[in-house]
């Protein structure tokens, strides 16, 4: 079996003609930059691009297929190289049964059934073109859907404060929402981590995934997993998820949840920490506070121990987050020694202090080890490394 480094969840910015999918997300997050960027500058193996529904990215694939750039996988999956590309789709719900809106990732295994599906959904979207829009149909419907067409459904960051199945404090089970069996894996999100997670009893039955949900170049596979698959390819993601015939997520690599955008329970106007049940913030004294994931988790509660047999959650900082370390010296390091991969995972001290000052290096090999203090970030604000 071999492993591979796997990221789910990449937004595309803009179309190769210019014209915006996800409104937010940077303008260089082209499907081309996506993979040329994902496969030489952060040596993934797998990545699914969630908004290949919208047609010009669909017409793009179709181009790079033509001129031999890319080819698709008899078993799923559009190959670039030894990366794959995973076709998928960010889509939000919102109705008077699931009290949203809630995300939600759905992945499919060719370039004709992603187009099959964009067809349906141009019926049930208003502007196919974008990202994360309003499906208007309810989440068990969307799911029979995904089913039917032989795809992988996902609820994606399911604990943060905004657009999840957790966040808002409303829904207290996913089984109000989705058909519990028609789940094939839960995003954490960047604020949670599998030991949070699986405080709740539902979710012990699902693998936990932990994705990017990049919104610029930059953040691919600032969470990703590794798994142990044949190859990667759709089919072998599938069974990965299901942990069939020794396919499996080997281990699950994300911020530790400090370094999350909405860990901590904080007043929205000042940042200031609160507690959990303060309605209003006693700096500032704004009523509008943002719930951390932290106390969302505690007050959804029903296990005391997680589910057996779990991949190791490995808390990770990326690159970016080392103070000191700019975009230029870590293009010197990619260039060096490859790919972000590699410096996370395999190069030494002796070597990092050859090609960068040695108290980066320092800094690099103890947040490998988790041995660098975190100052826990809210409110839409990221988490930081303090002072060491």
């Amino acid at each position: 079996m071999n492993r591979y480094y796997v990221d789910l969840h990449i937004h595309i910015g803009s179309t190769w003609t210019g014209k915006p999918v996800k409104i937010t997300g940077a303008k260089s997050l082209t499907f081309t930059n996506i993979i040329e960027h994902a496969r030489h500058e952060k040596g993934l193996n797998m990545v699914g691009i969630i908004d290949s529904h919208s047609p010009e990215v669909i017409h793009e694939m179709e181009s790079l297929i033509k001129s031999g750039a890319i080819y698709e996988h008899p078993d799923g999956g559009l190959v670039f190289g030894d990366l794959t590309v995973i076709l998928g789709s960010e889509l939000e719900i919102y109705d008077e049964q699931c009290n949203g809106p809630i995300h939600l990732l759905c992945y499919f295994p060719t370039l004709a059934i992603m187009k099959e599906f964009s067809e349906w959904l141009s019926g049930n979207l208003k502007n196919i073109q974008l990202s994360s829009q309003r499906v208007y149909v309810t989440g068990r419907v969307l799911q029979k859907k995904v089913k039917d067409l032989g795809g992988i459904f996902i609820p994606a960051h399911v604990f943060t404060p905004f657009k999840s199945l957790y966040g808002k404090g409303v829904n207290q089970s996913l089984a109000e929402v989705l058909d519990p069996s028609l789940i094939d894996g839960i995003e954490l999100g960047l604020s949670s981590d599998t030991d949070m997670a699986d405080q709740l009893k539902e979710l012990h039955s699902y693998p936990f995934v932990t994705n990017s949900d990049a919104h610029s170049l930059a953040k691919i596979a600032r969470e990703y997993q590794v798994m142990a698959m044949e190859a990667p390819t759709f089919k072998e993601l599938q069974k990965a998820l299901k942990g069939e015939a020794g396919r499996k997520i080997i281990a699950n690599y994300g911020l530790d949840p400090l370094l999350g955008k909405y860990h901590k329970t904080v007043c929205a106007e000042c940042l200031h920490q609160v507690a959990n049940d303060d309605q209003l913030c006693d700096l500032c004294g704004s009523s509008k506070i943002i719930k951390g994931v932290a106390d969302r988790i505690l007050e959804l509660k029903t296990a005391e121990h997680g589910a057996a047999g779990r991949p190791p959650y490995v808390h990770q900082v990326p690159l970016e987050f080392i103070p000191g370390l700019g975009a230029r010296m870590l293009e010197k390091l990619v260039n060096h020694f490859g790919s972000e991969m590699a410096i996370l995972h395999v190069v030494h001290f002796e070597a990092l202090k050859e090609v960068v000052p040695e108290k980066i290096a320092d800094l690099i090999m103890k947040a490998r080890e988790g041995k660098v203090n975190l100052a826990a970030g809210g409110g839409g604000k990221y988490g930081k490394i303090a002072d060491q």
